[in-house]
């Protein structure tokens, strides 16, 4: 199969491409390496089933990329939830307008199947944990709403033109190679100043979080089921089946850079405007599949914060 993954050299795409040559498919990436980096897929450059353009989704001609293309693995996207208070266009230009060109192109060259990777925030504030696929979307953040917009063009484009999608709502994915979230502030923080760590917030934001093996695991296996037969749009939620506070993802990062710096919080019960302060996600639908995660979010904390620590390496820099 010939699949064209967008976003392809970031943290969760490069890990995409990664299965999906061992899996013996032809991959096609698109990245603008604007979040993405070319070290994540450099060992495929030069295998015969694979090619990478570093396109820009918003301003480059990509239709012709997408000719005799089976499926599309939708990744790329702005994923700074905080940045959308700061501007209000990038989430709309980067995700929303961005995902409205591949459908465009996606329809001229006639690709029948995408998968999309959506967000536990399209929810906002859910009353219901955790949360399963049904419950309102009511975001309270701009990437939120770019991220659901992206869910109803793709749903209107599949109804319309004889599309399938997959669409993947994730809990917080954490692991190696990521470069942005929490773990990895915490880190950088520590290594600048190793007596003190400022916490966004109260410290008691509880959410779920996911180690990317596992995601990727839970994308394939809904996928490649076929509980969905022909149904034109597939809901899927990705996250584990608890949640982790940010003061105690503080503590293990702590404890994996053995130091003990004083905890600076800057108060109130969101890191930042737009920030879903509890979250929660029902996987079960997956689950039913045969779909189980390996990792609890405790689990997956330490585990990211050991693969990030192997790249950043510990304190470099103290006062």
């Amino acid at each position: 199969m010939k699949i064209l993954v967008t976003g392809g050299a970031g943290f969760i795409g490069s890990h995409v491409v990664d299965r999906l040559l061992d899996a013996g498919h032809e991959v096609l990436v698109m990245d603008n390496l604007s979040s993405g980096n070319e070290e994540f897929i450099n060992p495929h450059i030069g295998k015969e089933n694979f090619r990478f353009h570093k396109l820009d989704l918003l301003h480059s001609d990509i239709t012709a990329f997408f000719d005799g293309v089976d499926a599309v693995w939708h990744l790329a996207a702005n994923p700074e939830v905080r940045l959308g208070a700061e501007d209000t266009r990038v989430h709309l230009e980067q995700n929303v307008i961005a995902t409205y060109n591949v459908l465009e192109a996606m329809r001229r060259k006639e690709v029948p199947r995408i998968l999309f990777t959506s967000t536990s925030t399209v929810y906002g504030e859910a009353h219901i944990l955790p949360t399963p696929e049904e419950y309102p979307t009511i975001p309270i953040s701009l990437y939120g709403a770019s991220k659901l917009a992206g869910e109803a063009f793709i749903a209107s484009y599949c109804h319309t033109f004889e599309m399938q999608a997959w669409l993947y709502r994730f809990a917080n994915v954490i692991g190696r190679r990521s470069s942005h979230g929490v773990i990895y502030d915490f880190i950088n923080k520590i290594r600048s100043n190793p007596n003190e760590l400022e916490i966004l917030g109260d410290g008691k934001q509880t959410k779920s979080y996911i180690y990317v093996d596992d995601c990727i695991d839970a994308m394939l296996a809904g996928i490649s089921s076929k509980a969905g037969g022909d149904k034109k749009v597939n809901i899927f939620n990705i996250g584990s089946d608890d949640m982790i506070s940010v003061t105690r993802i503080a503590e293990i990062v702590c404890e994996e850079m053995h130091t003990t710096p004083n905890f600076k919080f800057t108060g109130g019960k969101r890191g930042w405007k737009g920030d879903v302060s509890v979250m929660s996600l029902d996987a079960s639908r997956l689950n039913k599949l045969g779909w189980k995660q390996r990792y609890n979010s405790e689990g997956a904390v330490r585990k990211a914060t050991k693969d990030l620590l192997a790249v950043l390496g510990t304190i470099t820099k103290s006062k």
